[in-house]
């Protein structure tokens, strides 16, 4: 292994710490752990669909992969269920600004406040991701998913109905 690919200890340290946090102290709404034992820069997660909003009683999986300059730089994170909604690439990826890379936003629609800081924990990510999900009215104005979008616009009473199929859908097949 070249020593650039040589994953620092205080990266690794920091993310065994907040796993172990995340274990002792787990936080309602979500549950996080190793995809694969020794790697800690890869991370399954499961979220809850959040109470009173379309995404109730839902569960959705979704990986966390973090960078070996992490915490400099955010993880990606991606569903791996299908989700439907304007914030959420069609391939899973998730569009939140403190996902973004640090520093100003090119297109100028974030402050570099909004964005990622080294501050942020994986708490901090998904607390951000249920806080997104239950939006009654999710941001469109520069969508990852300009269709879930364009639906929101043009057909809100559809979006939910394609949303609660998907949510029953995702309760089904995490219990096969």
């Amino acid at each position: 292994m070249s020593k650039s690919s040589t994953p620092k200890p205080s990266n690794t340290l920091l993310l065994s710490r907040q796993l172990q946090e995340l274990t002792k102290r787990p936080v309602e709404g979500f549950s996080a752990g190793l995809v694969d034992d020794s790697n800690l820069y890869e991370w399954e997660v499961i979220i809850i669909g959040p109470a009173d909003t379309i995404y109730e009683g839902g569960i959705f999986k979704a990986r966390l992969t973090f960078p070996e300059d992490f915490p400099l730089n955010p993880p990606k994170m991606r569903f791996i269920t299908p989700m439907w909604h304007p914030n959420i690439y069609p391939d899973g990826s998730v569009c939140i600004s403190i996902l973004h890379p640090p520093g100003d936003d090119q297109y100028g629609y974030e402050d570099s406040g909004e964005r990622w800081l080294p501050v942020h924990t994986v708490e901090s990510i998904l607390l951000s991701v249920i806080s997104l999900l239950s939006s009654d009215r999710p941001e469109t104005g520069s969508p990852a998913n300009v269709d879930a979008a364009v639906e929101i616009r043009d057909d809100l009473v559809g979006y939910k109905k394609k949303v609660r199929r998907l949510v029953r859908r995702s309760a089904e097949e995490a219990y096969d």
